[in-house]
C-alpha cells in the first residue's frame, strides 16, 4: 500500500493517542494527515491493545485530572464507556489519611459525586471482596472501563470519512529528514512523504523515533504484570464485561476487577523491570505482541498473596485458575508525567508520549490544540515536553527515576517529597560551604539547593514563640520550624541565599530588542540598566511564564528565570526569534553563579565588601550594573522575591565560592544568616503575596484576574495583546486573593496547616466555582513568620473576594475557617514595599 508523496502532518503510531491526535487535528481544520503504524489495525501491537481499560478519575495532579475527564467525555460520545463505579481501599491509617487528600482534589479538581466508605459500604458493592482487612475506602461512582481500540477505530473512521486521513497500517518508519532544523521528509517501507510536522505517539517505541530525527523522547519501557484467573462462578452469566466495581488495593499497589467472567489482577508492587526501546521485539518476532512480554511468576508470587487475603472467594477457589498472565510494557518518564509539545531539539517534530489509556483522547484533543492554535484549553506545562534539561534526558537518569517512581504508581507521595536517585548531578560552587552548615538540600532542575541549614537551628531559642511548630506527621515531612526561623533572621538583619538553580539566556544582537518586546507584555524599550519582571503570555492572554529580563546593552538582553521552567522558557524565546537571524539566544545557567543577598542590613554587608556606591540613591531598585566585590567583578541586579532590601549577584561560576566567601565574612558582624529555598519560595514570598508560575500562574488565568494589570499597555504588539486589551475591558471572572487562617486547631487538638491544593468553600462547606466553571483551590500555602499568619492564595468568585470574606478551607477531611486579608496584590507584610525601595 502506497503513502501520500505530501502530508502536512505525519501521526506515527494508532494505538489511542495517535488515533486521537489525527482526529481532532482534522476536526480542527487541518487536512493532508496522514496515520501510521508498523504493526496491523485495529490492534497494532502497542499499550493500548493489552493495557488495562479502567479509567479513576482523581489524580492529585491539576493537570492529569483534566486530561482524564476529557477523555472520559471523549470515550462516553463514542459510546464506548461503561461506567461501573470504582474503590481505592485502606488497609492503614496512613491511607486512610490520603484518601481524605483524595477527597479534598476531588473538591478542588470538580470530581462528583465521591464518597469515603466503610468497609461494609465497600461489601455491598464488592460482595467478594473479604472486608475485615480493609479500613475503609474512597468511592468514585464515575469510574469506569473503556474499549480503547474500538475508540481508536472509530476516531480513525471519522478521519476517512471527512477526507482529513490516510491511513496506513503496517508500514513502518525507517527515518525522518531534516532541513535547516525542522522536519523534511519521512521515510517508510511504502514510500516517502515530505511533510512539515511529525507526530511521535509510538508509546515504547518513542525514543527510537525521536532519534530518526535527532531528538530525545525521555521514557523507559517497563513491565506492568498482570493476570487474568478465571472462570469465576460468581461471574458466571455476566451480561457484560463489568458489573462491580473496580477495586484499587492501594497499599498493596494492585488492582482487581471483573472481566467479564473472570478476575483482572494488576500490580505496580514488583520490582522494577525496565527496559531499553531498541530490547522490544518486531511485530513478527513477538509470541503474543511487542509489548507483552513473558509473565515473570518469582515476581508477582507476593501479589497472588495480597490477592488471596483480599479476595479469597475467588482467588482461593481451587477451580479458579491462571488463563491469561504476562509482563506488558509500559512508558515511564523520569518525573512520572507525559512528554508533549513540540521537540526543543528539532522543529516540527511533536511528542505525544507516556500517555496512558485513561489520557489519551485528552491528550489528542490537547496536542492537536496546541499545533492548531499554538495553545491548548488545558494547561500542560508540567507535561511540556521541552521541560527536560540535558541531564534529564540521559538514559541512565531517565531510567534511575522510572524505577523509583514505579512503586510509588498508588503510592502515598508527599507534595514536597524529593526524588533520591541521580542526586547531586549539577552544584553550586559554595556546595562545600552549605554542606559545612548542614544544608538540608532539595532538588531543582538536577541542582542541589537548601532548603533549609540545620547549622541554625540556634535561630529556634532567639525567635522563641514567633516560630511555629508543626506536631502533625503530614506536614512536618520535608519541613523544619527552622525555616521559620531563617525568615525572621533576614527580616530583622539578612539573609544570603543560593540561586544557582536560576536559568539565564542572553539575547543579542540588532533585531534582540524586537525579540523580547514580542514575547514580554512590559515594555522592554528601557534605559540600558534597567530590570524588568513580566509576565509572558500565551496567545489567549493566560500565562506562559513569569521572568526577570535585564537589559545590559543596546543589543543585549539577559533573561533569568526558575528552574523548572526554565527550558521551556527557553524555548518559546528561541521559537519566537527573528527569522532574518538578527537576534540570537546564549544560554548561560552553566556559566554563571547567582547569590542572593536581602534584609535590612544587605546594604551594610554589600558596602563593606564594595567601594561602589550602593546607597539607595546610587543604586535605584529596579535597577543593575556590575560592581566589585571583594577582588570579584560582580552584576548587581536590585530586585527582590522575598520584599526586602537587597540585591541578586551574578558572577562567573569559577568565581562563585570567593564571591560566597567574602559576603560571608562581610555578614557576620551584621548577623547575616544562611537562608534557604524555604523561605525564597514559601515564607518571604507569601507575606508580600507574590505569585508564582505554576502555581498562581498558569494559561488558564489571565494577568487582570491575577491583579497584575499594569496602568499602561505598551503599543508594541506582544503575544497575548489582543486578548490582554480584551481581559482589561471585562469584569474579571475571579480574583486571586490572600487569606489567613483563622483557627488551625483539628478535632483531635492538633494543630494543622495546609500545603496547598486544598478546596477553598463555604464556611458551610459549598464548593466556590467562578463563572468560567473554575473551582476555587488553594495555589499556595504557607507560613507567613513576620504576619503571624498561615497564608493562603487563591482565586475566588468577585462575589467573595472581599477583605474579612468569612470562607473555610477542606484539608485532611475536616473544615478550618478562613478569611480573605486581601483581594488583589497588595502585600500583607509592607504593603507599601517601603523596605524593598530603602
Amino acid at each position: 500500500m502506497s503513502v501520500p508523496k505530501h502530508a502536512r502532518v505525519v501521526v506515527i503510531g494508532s494505538g489511542i493517542v495517535g488515533n486521537s491526535v489525527a482526529y481532532h487535528l482534522g476536526r480542527l481544520g487541518w487536512r493532508d494527515i496522514v496515520l501510521l503504524d508498523k504493526g496491523p489495525l485495529p490492534n497494532p501491537g502497542g499499550s493500548t491493545g493489552h493495557a488495562s481499560n479502567f479509567i479513576y478519575l482523581v489524580d492529585h495532579s491539576k493537570e492529569m485530572t483534566a486530561l482524564t475527564v476529557e477523555s472520559v467525555s471523549q470515550y462516553r460520545e463514542l459510546g464506548v464507556f461503561t461506567e461501573s463505579g470504582g474503590f481505592e481501599v485502606a488497609r492503614t491509617p496512613e491511607r486512610m489519611q490520603e484518601l481524605t487528600r483524595r477527597m479534598a482534589s476531588a473538591k478542588s479538581w470538580g470530581i462528583e459525586p465521591v464518597s469515603l466508605v466503610t468497609p461494609a459500604e465497600v461489601k455491598k458493592l464488592v460482595p467478594y471482596i473479604n472486608e475485615t482487612i480493609i479500613l475503609g475506602g474512597f468511592y468514585t461512582p464515575g469510574v469506569g472501563v473503556v474499549d480503547s481500540l474500538r475508540a481508536g477505530t472509530l476516531m480513525r473512521e471519522k478521519g476517512v470519512a471527512s477526507g482529513a486521513l490516510h491511513v496506513s497500517a503496517n508500514t513502518e518508519v525507517t527515518g525522518i529528514d531534516l532541513k535547516n532544523g525542522r522536519v523534511s521528509c519521512v521515510r517508510t517501507t511504502a514510500g516517502d512523504i515530505e511533510v512539515e510536522n511529525v507526530v511521535v505517539c509510538c508509546g515504547v517505541w518513542s525514543p527510537r523515533v525521536g532519534l530518526m530525527a535527532g531528538a530525545h523522547i525521555p521514557l523507559t519501557p517497563a513491565v506492568h504484570q498482570m493476570i487474568d484467573v478465571g472462570p469465576v462462578p460468581r461471574f458466571a452469566g455476566a451480561k457484560s464485561d463489568i458489573e462491580h466495581p473496580i477495586v484499587r488495593d492501594m497499599d498493596t499497589n494492585m488492582y482487581e476487577r471483573q472481566a467479564g467472567g473472570d478476575l483482572e489482577i494488576g500490580s505496580y508492587a514488583h520490582r522494577p523491570i525496565l527496559y531499553n526501546p531498541e530490547d522490544l521485539p518486531s511485530v513478527q518476532q513477538a509470541a503474543l505482541s511487542p509489548t507483552e512480554f513473558p509473565f515473570t511468576q518469582a515476581d508477582f508470587a507476593p501479589q497472588m498473596e495480597h490477592a488471596l487475603e483480599l479476595m479469597p472467594e475467588i482467588v482461593g477457589d481451587e477451580k479458579v485458575g491462571v488463563k491469561y498472565a504476562i509482563n506488558g510494557i509500559l512508558s515511564l518518564t523520569p518525573d512520572g508525567m507525559p512528554v508533549l509539545g513540540e521537540s526543543s531539539d528539532v522543529a516540527g517534530l511533536w511528542s505525544a508520549s507516556a500517555v496512558w489509556v485513561k489520557e489519551g483522547p485528552g491528550t489528542g484533543k490537547t496536542l492537536a490544540e496546541w499545533m492548531v492554535h499554538g495553545e491548548s484549553e488545558i494547561d500542560v506545562h508540567a507535561s511540556d515536553a521541552a521541560r527536560f534539561h540535558e541531564h534529564q534526558k540521559s538514559r541512565l537518569h531517565v531510567r534511575a527515576r522510572a524505577a523509583e517512581g514505579f512503586n510509588k504508581t498508588y503510592g502515598i507521595v508527599h507534595p514536597s517529597e524529593q526524588w533520591a536517585s541521580n542526586r547531586n548531578v549539577r552544584l553550586a560552587p559554595f556546595h562545600q560551604r552549605e554542606r559545612e552548615l548542614q544544608a538540608f538540600f532539595f532538588e531543582a532542575a538536577g541542582w542541589e539547593r537548601p532548603f533549609w541549614y540545620e547549622s541554625n537551628a540556634s535561630l529556634l531559642d532567639e525567635f522563641g514563640d514567633r516560630i511555629t511548630r508543626r506536631t502533625a506527621e503530614w506536614e512536618s515531612r520535608w519541613w523544619s520550624p527552622i525555616i521559620n526561623a531563617e525568615h525572621l533572621a533576614m527580616r530583622e538583619r539578612a539573609g544570603i541565599f543560593d540561586l544557582s538553580a536560576f536559568t539565564i539566556f542572553d539575547i543579542t544582537g540588532p533585531g534582540a530588542l524586537s525579540a523580547v518586546q514580542g514575547v514580554a507584555l512590559r515594555q522592554m524599550d528601557v534605559p540600558v540598566g534597567r530590570n524588568v519582571y513580566t509576565p509572558v503570555l500565551s496567545p489567549n492572554g493566560g500565562f506562559k511564564s513569569d521572568l526577570t529580563i535585564m537589559r545590559l546593552g543596546d543589543e543585549q538582553f539577559r533573561v533569568v528565570t526558575g528552574g523548572a521552567s526554565g527550558m521551556s522558557d527557553k524555548k518559546w524565546f528561541s521559537d519566537h526569534l527573528p527569522a532574518d537571524g538578527s537576534a540570537q539566544l546564549h544560554d548561560l545557567t552553566s556559566a554563571l553563579s547567582t547569590i542572593g543577598l536581602w534584609g535590612p542590613r544587605a546594604r551594610d554587608i554589600l558596602s563593606a565588601a564594595t567601594s561602589d556606591d550602593v546607597s539607595n540613591e546610587g543604586f535605584k531598585f529596579g535597577t543593575c550594573r556590575s560592581i566589585d566585590v571583594g577582588t570579584v567583578r560582580v552584576l548587581a541586579s536590585r530586585i527582590s522575591y522575598v520584599g526586602d532590601l537587597g540585591w541578586e549577584l551574578y558572577v562567573p561560576m569559577e568565581q562563585g565560592l570567593l564571591l560566597w566567601d567574602t559576603l560571608w565574612e562581610a555578614g557576620q558582624p551584621h548577623g547575616m544568616a544562611a537562608c534557604g529555598i524555604g523561605v525564597y519560595g514559601t515564607t518571604g514570598r507569601l507575606e508580600k503575596c507574590y505569585r508564582a508560575h505554576g502555581n498562581e500562574l498558569e494559561t488558564e488565568y489571565n494577568v487582570v484576574e491575577a491583579g497584575m494589570t499594569a496602568p499602561r499597555v505598551k503599543t508594541e504588539d506582544f503575544i497575548g495583546k489582543e486578548a490582554h486589551l480584551r481581559h482589561r475591558e471585562e469584569e474579571p471572572a475571579a480574583i486571586l486573593c490572600t487569606l489567613t487562617v483563622d483557627d488551625h486547631k483539628s478535632k483531635s487538638g492538633a494543630k494543622r496547616y495546609m500545603l496547598g491544593r486544598e478546596p477553598i468553600v463555604a464556611r458551610d462547606g459549598t464548593r466556590l466555582v467562578d463563572g468560567k466553571g473554575r473551582g476555587s483551590y488553594v495555589t499556595s500555602a504557607g507560613a507567613g513568620p513576620s504576619v503571624g499568619k498561615h497564608i493562603l492564595m487563591a482565586y475566588l468568585p468577585p462575589e467573595h473576594a472581599n477583605a474579612g470574606e468569612q470562607l473555610a478551607v477542606e484539608y485532611m477531611g475536616e473544615r478550618y475557617p478562613v478569611s480573605v486579608a486581601v483581594a488583589g496584590s497588595t502585600p500583607l507584610f509592607d504593603p507599601e514595599n517601603l523596605r524593598v525601595k530603602a
